[in-house]
C-alpha cells in the first residue's frame, strides 16, 4: 500500500471513492479547487497489489484525505480543515485513514504553520464519531445546529497540532544535515475505516494562490500486513 499526494489525474477516482462511501459529495472542481490551493495538504492511499490489466489503467485508489486551510479563521489562527476523509469498506482496519490523516497534519505545520486541524461529522454517525475522537483524537468542541442539507446537526472537532511542530523542527535538522555536496557537484538527499461525513462546501469556490512548503515523504507510510489502527 503507497500513501502520495494526490494528484490531478487522481480526482475522478477520488471522487468515486467518496460516492461510493459518504452522503455528502463534490463536483469535480471543487476537488481540483483542494488539489491546486493546498496541493502539500491531500493525499491517496494506492493499493499496489492491484495488477493492472492494461499499461494505460489508472492506479487503484481505496482511500483519500481532502483537506485545505481556513482562509479566513474567525478566531484569527491558523488551522487546517478535513474537507472529506473515505476508505473503501475492502480496505478498512489497516489503519489507512490514521495514515492519511497523519501525513495531511504534518504538512498543514510544516508548510503553513497550522496551530490545530477541524473538521465536521454528522452527530448520527457514531462509528465515523469513534474514528475521530478516539483513533485519531480528535476533541467535539461544540454542535453546529442543522448544519448539514437534509437538517442533521454537526459535531465541530477539533485536534490541536502543537505535537508536531517539534517533529516538524526535527526532519529540518536533519534534511539541513543530509543536504551536502559529496564532492561530485551534486546534492543528495537521505530520508530515513471507518468513513466521516463531512460538510458540504459552503465556501466560496475561488482559488487562491498560496505558499507552498517542501513537499513531505511518504517512504516510511509503506503499509505492511497487519492492523496497525485506524480505518
Amino acid at each position: 500500500m503507497d500513501i502520495r499526494l494526490l494528484r490531478a489525474s487522481d480526482i475522478p477516482h477520488v471522487q468515486q471513492t467518496n460516492i461510493t462511501n459518504l452522503p455528502e459529495n463534490y463536483f469535480l472542481k471543487y476537488y481540483l479547487y483542494h488539489a491546486l490551493s493546498w496541493p502539500q495538504l491531500s493525499y491517496v492511499a494506492v493499493d499496489l497489489s492491484h495488477t493492472p490489466k492494461h499499461p494505460n489503467e489508472p492506479p487503484k485508489i481505496v482511500g483519500y484525505v481532502l483537506a485545505k486551510m481556513e482562509e479566513e479563521p474567525a478566531d484569527g489562527v491558523q488551522h487546517g480543515h478535513i474537507t472529506s476523509l473515505s476508505v473503501m469498506r475492502t480496505h478498512r482496519r489497516l489503519g489507512l485513514a490514521d495514515k492519511l490523516m497523519r501525513q495531511s497534519q504534518k504538512a498543514m505545520v510544516e508548510s503553513f504553520g497550522a496551530k490545530y486541524v477541524s473538521l465536521h461529522v454528522r452527530v448520527s454517525n457514531k462509528a465515523a464519531l469513534h474514528l475521530y475522537r478516539d483513533t485519531l483524537q480528535f476533541e467535539v468542541e461544540k454542535v453546529e445546529p442543522k448544519y448539514y442539507a437534509d437538517g442533521e446537526d454537526a459535531y465541530s472537532m477539533k485536534k490541536d497540532l502543537s505535537f508536531l511542530e517539534e517533529e516538524v523542527e526535527e526532519d529540518d535538522e536533519v534534511g539541513a544535515c543530509c543536504d551536502h555536496d559529496h564532492g561530485d557537484g551534486h546534492h543528495h538527499h537521505h530520508h530515513a475505516e471507518l468513513d466521516g461525513d463531512v460538510p458540504p462546501p459552503k465556501e466560496r469556490e475561488k482559488l487562491k494562490t498560496v505558499r507552498v512548503g517542501r513537499i513531505l515523504g511518504v517512504s516510511d507510510l509503506q503499509e505492511v500486513d497487519g492492523r496497525s489502527g485506524g480505518a
